[in-house]
C-alpha cells in the first residue's frame, strides 16, 4: 500500500515545518520535536499568509454593541432592535463587535481509523497539525485555547480553554503523545456533545476526524454546536480511502472490530464498485455537515495541507468580506 517513511522534501504533513530536507516522522521522533516543526510551519508558512486574527478565519460573536442594519431572511431575532425598529417603522436588528478575547476549542478525532496513512503521514498526524494550525494561529492576544480529544470507549479527554503559549504547547503535546487503540470506535456524537458541555462561551469550535462514522450519530451534535460558535469541519481523507490500486490480494482490517478480510484487487468491477461506494459516503458526509451550517474544509495525506488551510481561509475571509458589503449596501 505504500511506504510511508519515504517523503519527498516539501510535501505536506509534519515534514513541511522547513522548506526542505526535513527528516520524516519515525518512532525516534519525539513530540516535541514534532511541536517544534508544527510551530515553524505555521509561523513561516501560515502566519505571514493569514494576516488579521479575527476576520476571515474566526469573525466570531461579540457582546459589544456595533450598527445596526435592516433585518435579513435568517437573522437571529433576538438581534432586533426594537427601538429603532420603532423609529422606523421596519424591523432592525444591531450588529456586534467580535470580543478581543476569543475562546477556540478544538476536537481532535484519535480513533483508531485516524492511524492510518498510504501516501506521506497517516491521517492522525494530518489532524495534530490541523488542531495546532487553528491553536497557534488563534492564541494571540490573550486568546483561550481548549481541546476534546476523542478516543475509543471513555477514555474521551477534555482539556480546559486556557490562556498563554505553555498551556497550548503542553495540549498539543498530550495529542501528539496520546496512545494508539489497536481496535474500537470513537463515539463522535458524544465527544461533540462533550465539547457543547465545555465550550460555555461563544467562540469557535473546530472539528478533526475522518468523519467515517453514520452522519446520523454526529449530525444533530454538530449542529448543536454550530447553533452557539463559529464551527469549522476538517475532513481527514487518505487517497486510498476513495480509490483502490491494482496490488494483487490485499489483507484489509476493520478498526472497528479488529476483522480482517483478504480482497483481490485485481478485479476492476470491484475496484470500480469500491470508488461509487466511497464517493456516495464522501457526498453524504458533505451533506451532513452543510446541512448542520458548518463549514468545510478537506485535508488529505497525499496533498500540501497548509496550501490547503490558505485556500480555505482566503475563500472564506472573501465571504465573510462579500457578505458585509452586503449589508453597508442596504
Amino acid at each position: 500500500m505504500g511506504n510511508r517513511n519515504r517523503r519527498p522534501p516539501g510535501t505536506p504533513g509534519l515534514t513541511m515545518a522547513a522548506p526542505a530536507n526535513i527528516p520524516p516522522r519515525t518512532a525516534h521522533t519525539g513530540p516535541d520535536e514534532v511541536l517544534r516543526r508544527l510551530d515553524l510551519a505555521v509561523a513561516h508558512k501560515l502566519d505571514g499568509l493569514l494576516h488579521g486574527d479575527y476576520q476571515g478565519l474566526v469573525p466570531g460573536h461579540g457582546s459589544e454593541l456595533g450598527e445596526t442594519r435592516g433585518y435579513n431572511a435568517g437573522d437571529d431575532v433576538r438581534r432586533i432592535d426594537w427601538n429603532v425598529t420603532a423609529r422606523f417603522q421596519a424591523p432592525y436588528v444591531r450588529d456586534t463587535i467580535a470580543d478581543r478575547e476569543l475562546e477556540t476549542w478544538t476536537l481532535v478525532d484519535l480513533g483508531p481509523s485516524m492511524d492510518f496513512g498510504t501516501a506521506y503521514c497517516e491521517k492522525r498526524d494530518l489532524a495534530v497539525s490541523a488542531a495546532a494550525a487553528i491553536g497557534f494561529l488563534t492564541s494571540r492576544t490573550g486568546n483561550r485555547f481548549g481541546a476534546v480529544m476523542a478516543q475509543p470507549g471513555d477514555d474521551t479527554v477534555v482539556v480546559p480553554a486556557r490562556g498563554g503559549r505553555t498551556h497550548l504547547m503542553s495540549t498539543l503535546h498530550r495529542m501528539v503523545a496520546s496512545p494508539r487503540h489497536p481496535q474500537g470506535s470513537v463515539d463522535l456524537g458524544l465527544a461533540l456533545d462533550r465539547l457543547s458541555g465545555a465550550a460555555r462561551r461563544r467562540g469557535l469550535a473546530v472539528v478533526v476526524s475522518d468523519f467515517l462514522a453514520d452522519p446520523e450519530s454526529w449530525s444533530r451534535p454538530l449542529r448543536r454546536v454550530s447553533t452557539r460558535h463559529e464551527t469549522i469541519a476538517i475532513e481527514i481523507i487518505d487517497p486510498r480511502e476513495l480509490a483502490l490500486p491494482d496490488v494483487g490480494i490485499l489483507s484489509v482490517v476493520d478498526p472497528s472490530s479488529g476483522r480482517t478480510r483478504e480482497v483481490a484487487t485485481g478485479s476492476k468491477k470491484l475496484r470500480d464498485r469500491y470508488e461509487v461506494a466511497a464517493t456516495a459516503q464522501r457526498a453524504m458526509i458533505a451533506e451532513a455537515i452543510r446541512a448542520a451550517g458548518v463549514d468545510h474544509l478537506v485535508l488529505r495525506t497525499d496533498r500540501d495541507w497548509l496550501l490547503d488551510v490558505v485556500r480555505f481561509v482566503a475563500d472564506r475571509r472573501a465571504r465573510v468580506h462579500a457578505r458585509r458589503s452586503g449589508w453597508s449596501a442596504r
